[in-house]
């Protein structure tokens, strides 16, 4: 027990000093390690084990192909495409953010680079409109969280890797599309009431031809999740094979057909991927030997158990389970959290009956609103660099937000339908 106490309460106590999480999983690990008279080599093992995984070459593909269609231009004409759609409405620009965001999220496969793009075109649109500056950047960073639900995401693919192989990365992509554009439903639905209540402008008046010339124009850009999902659910090729083949479509779409950049901004944007990927990587190391040492402490089985004997009620346990996590994803990165709270609380969701792939999207939407909140939010960090707006303002403003996506997160907990009827439809 000391051991135990000494892994997690080093870990904890350095995050709380604001050590970077990297090096807080690596040094508990190796003090806890020290403590066990467990040889370093066994840590370092840990850590190139963790990454030495062939499924993982999916995720800096992923990344680089949504860098690509960030960088070129997608996120204007995607712009103009939700405009002609939604635009029309009371509110519409919020709308149009909300929108936009789904379809990009839908191609970067990240909330912080749904955050950069989007909001770095509609948060001055909406400020120009007279959308107040905190509003505009609320909405932004609230309807980036699709873009961990919609596929493809690299943290699904973690999510995946970490579950074990009974759990399929197609229907993982498939079980996030309908959550997806339910939460920016409802986002919509909100973001007009508060139109009303405001009295927001209307946009330009919808027309037809306005619609097939953004959607001309944007086709490509979306092509890209078609490529992927249809390829990996149909059996055509591999996650990491759809990945690598995103990159290729996504360089010809944004250097040969749409030339907004010229290719010397290649350089910038591999600098900007591998930054990622390094933190990533990194992460996915030292989180590696953490959950080592956490296994070999048998904690992840203690903690299982302790919740599962907590009540016989499949209600208040998965109540708990959503806690925890929005708890935890308040302070502590999205990738770590995912690494190290799956094995514990997999077999937790599992034993009261809820289904892997169910369970992966419930942890990405839990996982995401962490994501916008304080003091760890990297989204929100994001929102309030472009945008000008301090963090704390934001957070106040961000509050009816965080109680709009918690209704989400507890009807897609409980209905189970709506998360696993496409996969179980189109995927056996």
């Amino acid at each position: 027990m000391t051991a135990v106490y000494l892994l997690i309460g080093s870990f904890f106590f350095l995050i709380f000093i604001r050590v970077p999480i990297v090096f807080a999983l690596g040094i508990s690990s190796i003090v806890t390690a020290w403590y066990l008279d467990l040889p370093f080599l066994m840590v370092a093992q840990s850590i190139v084990g963790g990454i030495n995984v062939y499924v993982l070459l999916a995720i800096p593909f992923f990344i680089l192909a949504g860098e690509l269609m960030s960088q070129g231009g997608i996120s204007d004409r995607l712009v103009k495409l939700s405009q002609a759609l939604v635009g029309r409405f009371r509110g519409g620009l919020a709308m149009v953010n909300i929108q936009a965001s789904m379809f990009f999220g839908g191609i970067s496969g990240s909330s912080v680079a749904d955050t950069s793009s989007i909001g770095s075109v509609m948060i001055p649109m909406m400020k120009k409109n007279g959308y107040e500056a905190d509003y505009s950047t609320a909405v932004t960073v609230a309807s980036s969280v699709q873009g961990v639900l919609i596929p493809p995401s690299h943290n699904i693919i973690l999510y995946a890797l970490v579950a074990g192989g009974g759990v399929s990365i197609g229907q993982l992509f498939l079980a996030g599309i309908v959550p997806g554009v339910f939460l920016g439903i409802a986002l919509m639905v909100f973001s007009y009431l508060v139109a009303l209540k405001r009295k927001y402008p209307k946009g330009e008046p919808y027309t037809l031809r306005a619609t097939f010339t953004a959607l001309r124009e944007s086709m490509l850009g979306l092509m890209t999740v078609l490529i992927v999902v249809v390829g990996v659910v149909v059996g055509i090729f591999t996650a990491t094979e759809a990945a690598a083949i995103a990159v290729v479509y996504a360089f010809i779409v944004t250097f040969i057909i749409y030339r907004d950049i010229p290719l010397s901004r290649m350089n910038l944007i591999l600098k900007n991927t591998l930054g990622t990927i390094s933190i990533v990587f990194i992460l996915i190391g030292t989180s590696s030997a953490f959950g080592y040492l956490m296994n070999y402490l048998n904690v992840t089985s203690v903690i299982g158990n302790a919740l599962l004997n907590m009540s016989d009620s499949k209600v208040i346990i998965l109540l708990l389970v959503n806690l925890i996590m929005l708890i935890l994803g308040t302070f502590m990165d999205m990738a770590a959290l995912i690494l190290l709270i799956t094995p514990v609380l997999l077999p937790v969701v599992t034993a009261v009956g809820m289904d892997p792939v169910h369970f992966g999207v419930v942890m990405m939407l839990n996982l995401g609103i962490g994501l916008l909140t304080p003091p760890v939010g990297g989204t929100l960090f994001v929102g309030s660099a472009i945008s000008g707006v301090s963090i704390e303002r934001l957070s106040i403003t961000m509050l009816p937000f965080y109680f709009v996506m918690i209704a989400v997160l507890l009807i897609i907990t409980f209905i189970p339908e709506i998360v696993m009827f496409v996969p179980s439809h189109f995927m056996k």
